[in-house]
């Protein structure tokens, strides 16, 4: 790391007199990429109505009507500091971002250190929350509140170590500095891992992994918001998985734009150098300008350390964000309605969008989905045109990879796999629309014989969801036990021809009626006979579907992931597209538990895109993907059907080593359907027998217990 060129402690911090500085015109173009995909929007404002009693932000549905109306508080916009004048506070909290030996955080500080220089421009730091620092002169044992400016570093305060995951440590980091640091334009930029709208950002490794959620964010802003005469300009987080709805709905009341990721960010994260630059030339400009310079400049940080394939980043003019809201509630009081007739329908639409951070076994869940994939892929249940469009007047730009270019721009929560029991609770209390709550509720409950109403969201007899600072009219007990056990035998996949190889080869099966109502996918899963043990092979999504008449058939054509020594990789699709798909197997890399990444185009061609460890224990994203380097130790992690891990011989990593995706070695294999019914449970069927043959050509055979040796030829 190159020295800095001054660092000095300040007993006591002053106001920073800004002195006049000359802008000169600068551009950033957007990458000219194959695998980019950008967007821009004109910007314009609205009217907002006041929220009473004091509330931050206030929402109402009634039921008689289903018309959400949203108040917040006043938006302020007197401006607390001389015009043309930058403050950005950096909630820097470190984590194992910097503990690890990465030094993250103190690379984004170097960063800003070798910004041009301007007295108009400044960040003001707060660290924490890690346990160890890679800059000498940050102390892990302190919080502590350094200035950066004009290429120094200067010690502004100190004080008691404090959890970095608690609403008043941001309030009062934000409070000391809007009274000292005050300006034009004042951005907050939150700096650390994220989970998405359940879990948050900022995970104090001092303090059990604890996270600021959502809600907390809410009142250590409303807390500031009373000792400001203006809006921030922006806030942002250099976060995973953060550019939703839910949060940009939270901070729509406090600034006037929201940057966030919908995907994992690289640990380098921004570029603070390039944006730093920026407002030192540019210092007029505004919140919409900024964010295109970061989001282009991030990509590129992304395409330095080979990520850029899954880069996201959105700018949202809050100003715009209430039509959306009120615009997605309309759209999902329709969805949700004909979810009463056809849930299946609906639900294989939602989880055909866009979806962010792994969702898998091998990876874990986030639970994130792209909103307006939601939208779009339910087209045929609700109209969504208006919502699409007020989605789309709200994005002053976003800058998506080629893993989601048809990514809109903010995700939502939809439950594809429950992790917590805190998680409906937690969305009750932050999600945009009671109607889309209903849903999420439907699918979360389970399957009743008495049917699903919506009555306790609404209030019972009252009929009317009101939500004020995160805190619903709902009564808190209510999703304490929607989630009912899985049984992994779900009752609700019913056929009317059972699962079986048919007399010209073909394994399927036909669901009746209700098995249509109750199923929402369908992947197949590859076995090898190890011993009299299943050893699972992974899943695959090769299969023939026909959702009118419920026929089911396989389509497996025998390829498969292997490590280029022939070591067979248990793996999963993670994302599909017509050009690609992205596979995760896990492994151990260097002794290390994680999962290894890849894409394999239409051509079957193999991307090794690297290690990436998925979602942890306590629900934040990895944020490095480690590439695979010659002399790593490898060792490729299968399991048994019943969940049994076997670690198979370690494979040293050699200049020739690589993935190949081909067929499968000769002999026999057994291949069985997973069924998942649309309340999250799943039913799978028992495995059947097919060979490879030398020339890679399948043939099924019939059950065992049908003694039969029916095969077909499948190229």
């Amino acid at each position: 790391m190159k020295a800095y060129k001054r660092v000095a402690a300040l007993l006591s911090a002053a106001v920073m007199l800004f002195t006049a500085g000359c802008g000169s015109e600068s551009s950033s173009d957007s990458v000219e990429s194959s695998s980019a995909a950008s967007s821009v929007v004109e910007s314009s404002s609205a009217a907002e109505k006041s929220s009473p009693s004091g509330a931050s932000l206030s929402m109402k549905v009634g039921k008689s009507d289903g018309n959400l109306s949203i108040q917040r508080a006043e938006k302020k916009n007197k401006p607390m500091g001389e015009e043309g004048t930058w403050t950005i506070f950096v909630y820097l909290c470190g984590t194992d971002l910097e503990s690890s030996g990465q030094g993250s955080a103190s690379s984004d500080i170097e960063q800003m250190l070798n910004a041009k220089g301007s007295d108009k421009v400044r960040f003001v730091i707060q660290t924490g929350g890690t346990s160890k620092w890679t800059n000498e002169n940050i102390s892990a044992d302190k919080a502590q509140r350094f200035v950066v400016q004009n290429g120094e570093m200067e010690l502004a305060d100190t004080a008691e170590l404090t959890n970095m995951g608690d609403s008043s440590t941001l309030s009062g980091f934000l409070k000391w500095g809007v009274e000292k640091y005050p300006a034009a334009k004042m951005g907050l930029v939150v700096w650390d891992h994220g989970g998405g709208s359940i879990l948050g950002a900022c995970v104090d490794e001092l303090n059990n992994g604890d996270t600021l959620t959502l809600t907390e964010f809410n009142t250590a802003l409303s807390d500031v918001y009373n000792s400001m005469t203006d809006q921030f300009e922006f806030i942002g987080f250099d976060c995973c998985l953060m550019g939703t709805a839910e949060t940009a709905n939270i901070f729509a009341t406090y600034a006037r734009y929201f940057y966030g990721s919908q995907e994992c960010e690289p640990g380098s994260g921004w570029d603070y150098t390039t944006y730093g630059t920026y407002l030192a030339e540019n210092p007029t400009a505004n919140g919409g300008d900024l964010g295109k310079v970061i989001a282009d400049s991030f990509y590129q940080e992304c395409a330095s350390v080979g990520q850029e394939n899954s880069c996201t980043l959105t700018i949202i003019d809050l100003s715009k964000f209430d039509d959306f809201v009120v615009a997605f509630n309309s759209y999902a009081k329709t969805l949700y309605e004909k979810a009463g007739s056809d849930l299946a329908g609906v639900v294989r639409g939602v989880t055909s969008a866009d979806n962010f951070g792994g969702n898998n076994k091998t990876e874990g869940y986030t639970n994130m989905v792209d909103v307006g994939g939601i939208i779009n892929q339910c087209s045929s249940y609700a109209d969504g045109k208006a919502a699409l469009d007020a989605l789309k007047s709200c994005i002053v730009y976003n800058k998506n990879g080629s893993n989601h270019a048809k990514a809109t721009g903010l995700s939502v929560y939809y439950p594809l796999k429950i992790q917590d029991a805190k998680e409906l609770p937690t969305f009750s209390n932050i999600c945009i629309s009671p109607y889309y709550l209903s849903l999420v509720d439907m699918v979360a409950k389970g399957h009743s014989d008495i049917g699903y109403n919506n009555d306790a969201i609404f209030g019972g007899d009252a009929g009317e969801w009101t939500n004020t600072d995160c805190k619903t009219s709902m009564d808190d007990s209510y999703f304490s036990s929607s989630e009912e056990p899985k049984s992994e035998e779900s009752k609700l996949i019913t056929f009317s021809t059972a699962p079986a190889v048919t007399d010209d080869g073909t394994y399927g099966f036909v669901l009746d009626q209700n098995g249509l109502n109750n199923t929402a996918m369908v992947s197949a899963y590859i076995c090898l006979d190890i011993d009299g043990k299943m050893l699972n092979l992974g899943s695959t999504t090769d299969i023939k579907a026909d959702w009118e008449s419920g026929m089911v058939a396989d389509n497996f054509d025998g390829y498969w992931l292997a490590l280029s020594d022939g070591t067979i990789l248990t793996s999963c699709v993670v994302e599909e597209t017509e050009e690609y798909t992205v596979f995760t197997a896990p492994i151990k890399l260097n002794g290390k538990r994680t999962n290894l990444r890849m894409r394999v185009d239409k051509e079957y061609k193999v991307t090794i895109e690297g290690a990436w460890d998925g979602i942890s224990a306590n629900g934040t994203a990895a944020r490095e993907i480690t590439k695979i380097k010659e002399g790593d130790k490898v060792v490729v992690i299968n399991s048994l059907l019943d969940g049994t891990e076997i670690e198979m011989t370690e494979h040293t990593w050699a200049a020739d080593s690589g993935v190949t995706y081909a067929y499968l070695p000769q002999g026999d294999y057994y291949y069985g359907f997973t069924i998942d019914d649309v309340y999250g449970d799943y039913l799978l069927t028992d495995p059947v027998v097919f060979s490879i043959d030398e020339s890679g050509n399948i043939k099924f055979k019939a059950q065992a217990a049908q003694q039969t040796e029916t095969e077909n030829e499948e190229e």
